[in-house]
């Protein structure tokens, strides 16, 4: 997996503590644990979270494109996103869909 420096290229000046948190410890030592959970099964753990929790910006956006990165496939990401809606909320999963079939057609 690449170095993640988003919290820093974004927000380093702003909140340099969270910065380093997201950059060192969420990617950098949480994301880096691939024997114990692969990055393609964080990917997917990461997307159900952000679409169960609502967040449907640019962070679900990046984060299935680094599923599809991490080797999730279209049709893989079609039935987690499915399966997910019923928990989640239908609206949530069209939302989700939308940003899938951009980043997948892409």
């Amino acid at each position: 997996m690449d170095k993640v420096t988003a919290g820093r290229d974004i927000l380093g000046d702003f909140a340099p503590k969270f910065a380093e948190l997201n950059d060192d410890v969420l990617f950098g030592q949480v994301w880096s644990r691939e024997s114990q959970l692969s990055t393609r099964d964080r990917s997917i753990v990461t997307v159900t979270a952000l679409l169960a929790g609502g967040v449907l910006d640019s962070s679900l956006r990046g984060h299935i494109a680094r599923a599809r990165s991490n080797g999730v496939t279209a049709e893989e990401m079609a039935e987690v996103l499915t399966h997910a809606a019923f928990y989640a909320g239908w609206p949530k999963a069209w939302a989700a869909f939308r940003m899938a079939k951009e980043v997948y057609d892409a």
